[in-house]
Order: structure tokens, then C-alpha cells, then sequence
């Protein structure tokens, strides 16, 4: 089991750039791919970004692809999200997860251990 803390979120305007920080704790953290999901204002909670456990993979949203990068720090036990050219459609509440089932990270059922989120808002 880990722990999650998600920051960086905020109001920003469109075709700003934004980053997300999710600090991972746990003795075992460092097995885990951890990933980016969102949930828009009355919708289902979706899939964004995730990066697998050595950082040598990474999975994009097609709606994310080119604008946004996952990256994550092992040394520093942190995971980004750098959001550039951002959207009013990337509004939402951003969670970080966390998972050992390195086959279905862009689902979000495969995720157990989540953070509290961070609200970001994009202005047009």
C-alpha cells in the first residue's frame, strides 16, 4: 500500500502551462507505475497519463497526447504531470493512483490507492 498527495492545481487560463505534483510514500513505492487520472465537473473519472514503475514507459490519453508529459523522480519519490497548451476541457479534479497491475494501468479499475485530488480550472 502507498500514500498519495497530489498539488499544483489551480486557475489558470487557456494555452497557459500548468504541473501537477503527486509525492508517493510507502515502503514499497517504488514497485508501483502510477498514473494521472481526471474527473470533469459531472462525469466519470478518466484516464490521463500514467508512467510505469522505472519511468521507462509512459501512456497518454489521446486528448492529452502532445500537450501534456508524465514524468516521475524515484529519488525524490515524486510523479509530474506538466499540462502545457492547456483547455477549458481540462477542468477537472486530478487524482494520482497507483498500481502493481502494470497490464491495465489506463484502467481505472486496476487502481486501489489514490490521492485526495487537486482542482484545476482553465479559464477561456
Amino acid at each position: 500500500q502507498v500514500q498519495l498527495v497530489e498539488s499544483g492545481g489551480g486557475l489558470v487560463q487557456a494555452g497557459d502551462s500548468l504541473r501537477l505534483s503527486c509525492a508517493v510514500s510507502g515502503r514499497t513505492r517504488s514497485s508501483y507505475a502510477v498514473a494521472w487520472f481526471r474527473q470533469p465537473p459531472g462525469k466519470e473519472r478518466e484516464f490521463v497519463a500514467a508512467i510505469t514503475r522505472r519511468g521507462d514507459n509512459e501512456y497518454y490519453a489521446d486528448s492529452v497526447k502532445g500537450r501534456f508529459t508524465i514524468s516521475r523522480d524515484n529519488a525524490a519519490n515524486t510523479v509530474s504531470l506538466q499540462m502545457n497548451s492547456v483547455k477549458p476541457e481540462d477542468t477537472a479534479v486530478y487524482y494520482c493512483g497507483a498500481t502493481l497491475d502494470y497490464l491495465r494501468m489506463k484502467l481505472r479499475r486496476a487502481y486501489s490507492d489514490w490521492g485526495q485530488g487537486t482542482q484545476v480550472t482553465v479559464a477561456s
